[in-house]
């Protein structure tokens, strides 16, 4: 891979490092593409991250930043804009420089979840929807879906003060959807989330009790271990189309090259490059 004083950088910071995947995608096809820009993982310890994106921002050659654990929360309180999406997860996956200098965060999780979706087929526009999970990738996942014009959505999480708030920030941008928490029985959805680590493993508990969710359901999964979760096999022996969580990680790599200003392209041009 070619890197010369030309060489736009993307930062990839978050800590530890060992486990990121973006410079195993973006490069390789940076490099197919002709793109004279790389994908950087810098590794930050949360102590040090607020001075540190303000600081690496101050380089004139690079074009953004991805964001990813611990900082993605911390970032959205050190940012010039917020943009909704981001604004509604409470954490922030990608920055850029605007020309006037400010920094501009948005989040993407979600955005790669619906791309997925609709790409499949399932237009959420409309649907009645549960979410199980209220954490960082569900809450992402909720603004994202809210955006795309979900009717109706359901929330729910053990800890009932997140779910909660989450409602909240979505009727606050989005007042004609209703929005519920506090219950989790699939059945009657359209479409059904599970945003939480549960039924990673064959033998977990399953975040919904299967047997109730109907075979016309679209279920979809944000854990990235394995294709086929356990949740994910007990919805399609019910019948269901489903989404494996690594198509949420295809789909929004070209939301992220469309928001630094690079050309755009496909899940299948990223797999069928990358080096993961």
């Amino acid at each position: 891979m070619k890197i010369d004083g030309n060489t736009e950088i993307i930062a990839h910071i978050g800590f530890p490092t060992f486990a990121f995947k973006a410079p195993k995608i973006y490069n390789p096809w940076f490099q197919a593409s002709g793109i004279n820009a790389i994908v950087v993982p810098m590794g930050c310890q949360a102590a040090d991250y607020p001075d540190f994106l303000r600081t690496v921002f101050k380089l004139v050659n690079i074009r953004g930043a991805l964001i990813t654990m611990p900082h993605k929360v911390t970032t959205v309180g050190l940012l010039d804009e917020v943009l909704p999406t981001a604004a509604i997860a409470g954490s922030c996956n990608a920055v850029r420089r605007l020309a006037d200098g400010r920094l501009q965060g948005d989040m993407f999780d979600g955005e790669g979840f619906v791309r997925g979706l609709k790409r499949k087929g399932f237009d959420p526009k409309g649907r009645r929807t549960l979410v199980v999970g209220a954490g960082g990738v569900g809450c992402a996942i909720a603004a994202s879906l809210a955006a795309a014009g979900v009717l109706e959505m359901d929330l729910y999480d053990v800890h009932i003060e997140a779910a909660a708030g989450l409602a909240q920030r979505l009727v606050q941008h989005y007042p004609s959807m209703s929005v519920r928490t506090g219950a989790k029985d699939p059945a009657g959805y359209e479409l059904l989330v599970n945003a939480t680590p549960m039924g990673m493993n064959d033998g977990d508990p399953l975040p919904v009790d299967m047997a109730r969710v109907d075979p016309s359901t679209f279920v979809g999964e944000v854990v990235m271990k394995t294709d086929m979760t356990a949740f994910l096999k007990a919805a399609q022996a019910r019948g269901c189309r489903i989404q494996i969580g690594s198509d949420m990680l295809f789909e929004q790599i070209p939301a992220y090259l469309e928001f630094f200003g690079y050309p755009s392209t496909t899940p299948e041009a990223l797999r069928a490059v990358a080096q993961t």
